[in-house]
């Protein structure tokens, strides 16, 4: 059977060519005729460009290890350093200052600050769910997570514990404390909430009356005013929900009957076609757009059983509310979406060029993820996503200003075959490549018009660092990274030059991932730092881990931070340029050693024999202490390049990593032994997914920046064939 179809110049798979003709293009107003021809066009006059960006990229590495090779790095010292990275258009001059001018933003990225989800949309399901988790009972993650104890008489039963419940209201109206403080007394003292001359008067259980400290944060209610079944309040621009029934079971325990906490959770969400998904082929594409074009037009369902129970998921409608004065007034039932495209380097066998050579795979991202946001652009999805008619792509992995100039390019060029206003597509710019960090100013400007995001994120920024500085010496075990100079520069500079850049209510300056989903007291105790370091959004784990997290912007104002933070000293560019190396002295423990490789090796290998063998791009996986950290591609690139580079500098040999790494098999296979379809990798080590884990690292040195995708996607494709 005939698996591709001539379009223009292009060959595509035919199994996109039916999505994207007979159920997008029937969406718009673009013929199939315009659609393709202007594809065609894009993709002959951009290819050439992203291929010498590419080239580009590793001939900038290549002169980086000769000079290692050849000159002694010296951190106390870095001016020859930093002049030869100025030499090689490695580091470039900052330009005059500047402030972005993006217009046509969505309030959620713009104003508000609050939890964000990261999602493959290759699993409809997570996606459903991630959309509308902007709306969570703060009761049930306080009930269901370890932010209330485990242990004795609070311990979670198979029947509702009225104990540990007692414990979850007390904590939760603490927290209405904070959010919306009482002239007098507690949240916990409320025997009713009513509307009285257009006013929220509070009763107490003393029988006294009181209202909030600051009445402007009542703004709404539901129900009847003498006896409302919702009261909502806003503060640092983030709603919370009181739900009041005296029939609820735990609403009749409550001396207000409130029987839930509803907090405004995952703010934005990005969808990701990118770390999070394994997609190789046509068939795996089709899948990732089909779920993204169903958000888009607002009709995405997925249906799954549960016990005995069907249970279908579809987008969440608009929530209805009344003003005090008796005027209805809608909120925003859906998390924003952004939709995080591929980078520059992977190609796609879902469309040849007229040469029968794979196209870039980010410019197909580009062209087909922002056709099928044309439904929302135009309003015909009753579930909308953008009030503002704007598309929000995330952007990763690019190196330096040039790389985010290319992307503005691509988007401005898809703009026009696609009839939308120009600067209707917004970046996200992911900083998590060192070229791209230490010229972020410059970065920003190249997509000044556009650039709505900016995020860190500690692995694959590490990942980078690691293989840029390959040939430097060896660095120190990945479990020290954190306390480093540079980690806490680079966490700080994103900062620093994004307010400096004027994204402050206008953009998100981002914080990475909390990656363990069970650890949600640890989580709520730490994650804090985030918007005290001026980040006005960071990514959770899960819905829940998004209404815990939202907590945090009820305590830290960060617009207020922000302003504080404007005043600071910049961070230090020698810090950012500080290459985290061991000590010519330092001298490790076989022990150590030891340690290191393993832990590097369970974390390849847990989660590579998932993404080979079962096309998985983001699950929850047990650490070497089987702790289990939500994973994706990027834990790869650190751990892969960290052994690399201990094996280049000699701490230890092959043999000693393929010992670890069949020992590490055997723990790993335990740990999957309830999965009926996993594939064991010991006792013969042969398989696809243990090849490709040792590859990944015994190649790390010669991948393109580091990056496991190739390695990945040539592996996948194979078990695939094979299956």
């Amino acid at each position: 059977m005939k698996r591709y179809t001539t379009q223009g110049n292009m060959q595509v798979d035919n199994a996109l060519l039916s999505l994207i003709n007979d159920e997008i293009l029937p969406s718009t107003k673009i013929t199939k005729e315009d659609f393709w021809e202007g594809f065609g066009n894009i993709i002959h006059d951009l290819s050439p460009i992203n291929k010498k960006l590419l080239e580009i990229r590793d001939e900038i590495q290549e002169k980086i290890n000769t000079w290692h090779t050849n000159n002694k790095y010296d951190a106390s010292n870095l001016d020859e350093y930093k002049s030869f990275l100025k030499e090689i258009g490695y580091l470039i001059e900052e330009k005059e200052d500047f402030q972005i001018t993006t217009e046509n933003v969505d309030e959620e990225i713009a104003v508000q600050a609050g939890p964000q989800l990261v999602v493959p949309v290759k699993n409809a399901r997570f996606a459903l769910n991630a959309a509308n988790a902007r709306w969570g009972s703060l009761y049930d993650a306080l009930y269901g997570t370890d932010v209330i104890s485990k242990e004795g008489e609070l311990a979670p039963t198979k029947e509702y514990n009225e104990k540990r419940g007692a414990k979850v209201v007390e904590f939760a109206k603490k927290h209405l404390d904070t959010v919306a403080p009482l002239e007098n007394g507690s949240h916990l003292e409320v025997s009713a909430y009513t509307i009285k001359n257009n006013t929220l008067q509070i009763t107490l259980t003393n029988g006294k009356i009181t209202t909030l400290q600051e009445p402007e944060k009542y703004v709404g209610f539901r129900g009847d005013a003498m006896s409302p079944s919702a009261i909502l309040l806003k503060n640092n621009n983030l709603h919370v929900e009181i739900q009041i029934d005296s029939n609820h079971f735990i609403g009749k325990l409550d001396s207000a009957f409130v029987k839930d906490v509803i907090v405004e959770a995952a703010v934005t969400t990005i969808m990701d076609c990118e770390d999070s998904v394994a997609a190789v082929d046509a068939s795996d594409k089709v899948e990732v757009y089909r779920n993204w074009f169903g958000l888009m037009k607002g009709n995405l369902q997925e249906s799954f059983s549960k016990g005995s129970q069907i249970i279908k998921r579809e987008l969440n409608t608009d929530r209805v509310y009344k003003t005090l004065y008796d005027e209805e007034f809608i909120l925003h039932g859906r998390s924003l979406l952004f939709i995080r495209n591929v980078g520059h380097l992977m190609t796609n066998p879902a469309i040849l060029d007229k040469d029968g050579v794979e196209i870039p795979e980010g410019i197909m991202d580009a062209m087909i993820t922002v056709l099928a946001a044309i439904p929302d652009i135009e309003k015909s999805n009753k579930k909308s996503n953008s009030r503002t008619k704007s598309v929000y792509i995330v952007k990763p992995k690019m190196h330096g200003p040039d790389e985010v100039a290319f992307a503005v390019e691509l988007f401005s060029r898809v703009e026009k075959v696609l009839n939308l206003p120009e600067n209707t597509i917004k970046i996200g710019i992911m900083d998590e490549e060192r070229r791209t960090t230490v010229n972020l100013k410059e970065c920003i400007r190249a997509a000044k018009q556009r650039v709505v995001f900016i995020n860190t994120g500690f692995l694959d920024r590490t990942g980078d660092e690691i293989h840029t500085s390959m040939v430097a010496g060896a660095f120190v075990p990945k479990s020290q990274m954190k306390k480093q100079a540079w980690i806490s520069a680079y966490e700080d500079w994103n900062v620093d030059i994004g307010l400096e850049c004027g994204l402050q209510g206008k953009a998100q300056i981002g914080k990475g991932m909390w990656a363990m989903p069970d650890e949600m007291a640890k989580m709520l105790k730490e994650k804090i730092n985030h918007p005290k370091a001026g980040a006005n959004t960071a990514w959770v784990p899960s819905p829940t881990g998004a209404v815990l997290h939202s907590m945090h912007y009820h305590q830290v104002n960060v617009k207020e931070i922000q302003e504080k933070l404007k005043l600071r000293k910049k961070a230090s560019l020698d810090d950012l340029l500080t290459i985290p190396l061991l000590k010519e002295d330092e001298v490790l423990s076989e022990e150590q050693i030891s340690f290191e490789l393993d832990n590097n090796a369970q974390s390849l290998l847990g989660y590579v024999v998932r993404w080979i063998d079962a096309g998985i791009g983001c699950s929850k996986v047990p650490d070497i202490q089987n702790v289990g950290l939500m994973e994706d591609r990027a834990t790869l690139r650190i751990s892969s390049q960290h052994l690399c580079n201990w094996l280049e500098h000699k701490i230890c040999t092959k043999e000693q990593i393929m010992e670890s790494l069949q020992k590490m098999a055997v723990v790993v296979d335990e740990q999957n032994k309830a999965d009926e379809s996993y594939i064991n990798m010991a006792p013969s080590f042969d398989g696809i997914a243990f090849q490709a884990a040792c590859d990944l690292i015994f190649e790390g040195k010669t991948q393109a920046s580091g990056y496991t995708e190739p390695l990945l996607h040539a592996y996948r494709r194979k078990f695939k064939s094979l299956v």
